[in-house]
């Protein structure tokens, strides 16, 4: 029998105890031992659960339990979910998590700590939900070098534009909406500013070019500012709206990455992810272009993964040691004014196309219903991030910038 204790019984952490519980037959012949839920750590109290009398809210119980042998973090944040965790590795127990800031902010060090006690800290319920993709890339994947990763990372912004697009509601009616249905929580920053989509793209530059690269690193822009119009511009374009995190190889220490909406055109596979679906593909110098697909959220899709990670370690004699990446002193990622793309503007004021072009070159004009005559709009080519910049600051006051959106290349 192997005795497992979860901290938190949230959303996800009760989604791995009804699991554990309900599915416990098929969990045994997969992991070939019993998997025993022994302790669940939380403040509060759950009488109605069939499981009412392992809770605990004393940390101490689980870690000082040398029976205990695997532990789920279900708790969320980084403090006290890094101390506890730290603290079980360092007792030489494995480590579940399903916290994206945890691995994005402490991974090397806790990857490093788990080798070092011969332990195992997984982390496959970090990014992309129930969507195996950590896995993938670190053993099925493992005669790629990958050099290149993109998708769509956030299943709520997804959801947000997707209503954007296909039924035009506006940025907080759909907002209104995801709330409404619980994909977004009451504050809902983490998601439409971008924030959760970064910790993931660190999480999967990290594994991908294994060094460990810090989401203070990463240029990050939500979708608040996308409105009907650049929707409206975009569809006439040939392209959809997403919120796309990205990370690229540029050489042996460096790499960009960032996370902002980006013009994608309907060619791509991932123009056609619409509501709570998350989609990313790795190219691989090998493999080519692989796509992951699936639910990036929700209870029972987590839960799954993270049970998934129980039954790996349920099976392993001994660490994993392709599951790793060191640390880099939040030095690896290039400054963003040395990217290159093409960009989408949205412009009103006196300024004329033959004005916009002689600023930024041969462009591409847009155009949709009911567009104002001191309005325009363009793709540019494709140019440095900085000189993007140093074009804007020679507009003046007579012309604002309504909208301006990434290209994806």
């Amino acid at each position: 029998m192997i005795k497992i204790a979860l901290m938190g019984h949230g959303v996800v952490g009760s989604g791995v105890a009804e699991l554990l519980e309900d599915k416990s037959r098929e969990l045994e012949h997969k992991a070939g031992e019993t998997l025993s839920c022994a302790k669940i750590l939380d403040l509060r109290d759950f009488p109605d659960t069939p499981y009412a009398d392992r809770f605990t809210k004393d940390f101490n119980e689980i870690v000082s339990d040398s029976a205990i042998q695997i532990v789920v973090e279900a708790m969320g944040g980084l403090h006290p979910a890094y101390e506890f965790v730290k603290a079980c590795l360092e007792k030489g127990k494995s480590v579940v998590t399903s916290n994206k800031e945890l691995v994005a902010e402490k991974g090397s060090e806790l990857l490093r700590l788990a080798k070092e006690k011969n332990v195992n800290f997984f982390f496959e319920a970090s990014v992309g939900g129930g969507i195996p993709i950590i896995r993938p890339m670190h053993l099925c994947l493992a005669a790629n070098q990958i050099d290149e990763i993109y998708g769509i990372l956030n299943g709520t912004t997804n959801f947000i534009l997707t209503k954007m697009i296909k039924e035009q509601m506006t940025f907080q009616d759909a907002l209104l909406l995801a709330q409404k249905l619980g994909y977004a929580e009451k504050d809902p920053s983490a998601d439409v500013d971008g924030v959760d989509a970064c910790r993931k793209i660190c999480i999967l530059a990290s594994l991908a070019f294994g060094r460990q690269i810090y989401p203070r690193e990463v240029y990050t822009e939500g979708i608040s500012k996308i409105t009907l119009e650049d929707v409206e511009y975009a569809k006439n374009a040939g392209y959809a709206i997403k919120l796309i995190g990205q990370a690229k190889r540029l050489s042996k220490d460096k790499c960009c990455v960032l996370v902002s909406p980006a013009f994608v055109p309907i060619d791509n596979q991932l123009s056609g992810i619409d509501d709570v679906f998350n989609g990313v593909l790795i190219k691989g110098d090998a493999a080519g272009e692989v796509l992951f697909y699936g639910k990036g959220a929700g209870k029972l899709p987590t839960a799954s993964a993270v049970v998934a990670d129980i039954v790996h370690i349920a099976k392993s004699s001994h660490t994993s040691l392709s599951l790793t990446w060191e640390d880099s002193n939040a030095d690896s990622v290039a400054d963003i004014s040395t990217y290159e793309n093409a960009f989408y503007y949205r412009l009103r004021g006196s300024i004329s196309p033959k004005k916009a072009e002689e600023l930024w070159g041969p462009l591409t004009f847009l155009s949709r219903k009911g567009q104002p005559a001191d309005e325009i709009a363009f793709l540019t080519g494709c140019m440095l991030q900085a000189r993007a910049a140093a074009i804007e600051q020679k507009l003046g006051g007579q012309t604002e910038i309504l909208g301006k959106i990434r290209l994806l290349a």
